[in-house]
């Protein structure tokens, strides 16, 4: 009697990422990753960030995507990306200031303190861009002070690279940064979590831009950028004994978006707490095209050209990174029907 051939029992794959609509459908078990058995574990990007780059927990893990570049510079190769992109923000919005410091655009940042919890953090990295190639700021123009946001003592995550006229350094070891905005200690501050005392309606505490949306949609007219700001990334180890696997990873959370964006646009019951949804994504759509939220490495070519660039240019990669040697080769290019 032959031997009975069937299925190779699934591949055990724990998950780690934020709660996102754009992942719900592989989290709830509509869309599977063939040839795995989902272990999904949604947490906040703190930590998961932490879990997956200190203790490598996860076989598929959310990651910074300036940190990702930074060790990928830096030959750390724990984890691959697939050119998933699930969080994507501009980040004009991110720049806080205080009414007395004298800044009303963003070339007053000039010979300036300006607060930032990790110098190397995803926002910032394209904040420093923003500021550098739209308004003539450089990074070097401004006295970068880190620390934590709300609680004292955060640091980053790698050694910086930076060349001599860029000076970052860190603010008391008590102290911490929306305080000192408060405070007056410094002018500005760079967050991509809103500081408690612009939450808090402190006054005096405003934006830096305050009609925000209006610059994002100019600088997206503009530049054709839409800011990246996670990767998602597989253990290397995994993907080289299962090569079939980043392309099934793909293909879940590329199917994942589809259903999230068909369920937005379900005009019966809105799916999400926004009571001009519909109006939202019409305009989002004549802004950005069809495909608002890309994944696909062709299809953010321009975003990644301008993150590795910048990396370096910051003083954060150790070297220059090619963007497709960020991602597994198999995922750079989709089958075609």
């Amino acid at each position: 009697m032959s031997p009975t051939r069937g299925r190779q029992p699934a591949l055990p794959l724990s998950i780690a990422t934020g709660d996102y609509d754009r992942v719900r459908a592989i989290i709830d078990g509509r869309v599977a990753i063939e040839g795995c058995e989902v272990n999904y574990l949604p947490m906040s990007m703190e930590e998961g960030f932490y879990r997956a780059a200190t203790h490598h927990e996860f076989d598929v893990a959310e990651l910074s995507g300036s940190s990702y570049i930074i060790a990928r510079s830096r030959g750390i190769d724990d984890y691959i990306a697939v050119p998933v992109f699930l969080s994507r923000m501009f980040r004009h919005s991110a720049i806080y200031v205080r009414d007395d410091a004298g800044i009303s655009r963003p070339e007053d940042l000039r010979g300036r303190e300006v607060g930032v919890p990790v110098y190397a953090m995803t926002a910032a990295l394209w904040v420093r861009g923003m500021l550098e190639e739209e308004y003539g700021v450089a990074p070097s123009a401004i006295t970068w002070r880190t620390g934590g946001l709300e609680q004292p003592g955060r640091y980053g995550k790698f050694p910086l690279n930076l060349p001599p006229d860029i000076v970052v350094r860190a603010i008391p070891e008590d102290r911490a940064l929306s305080d000192m905005l408060a405070r007056g200690e410094i002018g500005a501050l760079v967050s991509a979590r809103a500081p408690s005392c612009f939450q808090s309606g402190m006054p005096g505490i405003r934006r830096l831009f305050p009609d925000y949306r209006a610059a994002e949609v100019a600088y997206y007219r503009k530049t054709g950028l839409f800011p990246i700001m996670h990767m998602l990334a597989i253990r290397r180890s995994l993907a080289e004994r299962h090569p079939w696997l980043p392309a099934s990873v793909m293909k879940a959370f590329v199917e994942a978006k589809r259903i999230c964006i068909e369920d937005l646009n379900d005009v019966t019951a809105l799916r999400a707490t926004v009571p001009w949804l519909i109006a939202e994504l019409e305009e989002t759509r004549a802004l950005l095209g069809g495909d608002f939220w890309r994944y696909g490495f062709k299809n953010n070519l321009g975003e990644l050209e301008v993150m590795t660039r910048w990396s370096v240019r910051q003083g954060l990669a150790a070297r220059a990174v090619k963007p497709e040697d960020l991602f597994y080769p198999s995922t750079l290019e989709s089958a075609r029907v």
